[in-house]
């Protein structure tokens, strides 16, 4: 497991695929913000469900995420779309309802920065949000992102086209938490 202040990621276990799809996929407004995909149901047990993983895929490695305090489930976490060319790669969290406000998405995304920088030896992160997501701005700014632009009405959710933001940081940028 790599640890955080707060949080910790770990591997995906099966008894967290029931409740990530209930908590982060079942809602739809917070999964078509989320996603850039359409919501769609999916099928309990579903193979190719949200939230599977395939040990295989070595562009894209999900982790669970964890209180350390407790090891209670609180979301979830990736490094996405990995390049090991450019040794660039994206992420993204998502954390339970019931988690959020509590500081862990900062948390997270500072263990996803030391899994990048240190364990892959990449090169650059990148994450995208919603213009209108001020806690993912948030804790990818106190770790050291910048924004670099902002995508116009590049994501249809819900009905309307919105903004999103692209926020960047490289390796030689990072400050690594002196926790690690």
């Amino acid at each position: 497991m790599l640890k955080g202040g707060k949080v910790g990621l770990r591997a995906r276990h099966e008894d967290d695929i029931p409740v990530l799809r209930a908590e982060l996929h079942g809602d739809v407004v917070t999964h078509a913000r989320a996603e850039g995909r359409p919501w769609r149901p999916v099928t309990p047990g579903a193979e190719d469900g949200p939230f599977t993983v395939d040990d295989t895929d070595q562009r894209n490695v999900p982790f669970s995420v964890v209180e350390l305090a407790g090891g209670a489930l609180v979301g979830s976490a990736v490094l996405w779309d990995i390049d090991t060319h450019n040794r660039s790669a994206h992420a993204g969290l998502g954390l339970l309802p019931s988690a959020r406000g509590k500081g862990y998405g900062t948390d997270v995304v500072a263990v996803l920065c030391h899994y990048g920088f240190v364990v892959r030896g990449l090169h650059r992160l990148q994450i995208e949000t919603l213009a209108d997501n001020t806690a993912m701005l948030r804790a990818a700014e106190r770790n050291g992102f910048v924004r670099e632009g902002v995508l116009r009405s590049s994501a249809w959710v819900m009905g309307e086209f919105l903004d999103e933001v692209l926020l960047g940081l490289l390796a030689r940028d990072w400050t690594p938490d002196a926790r690690r």
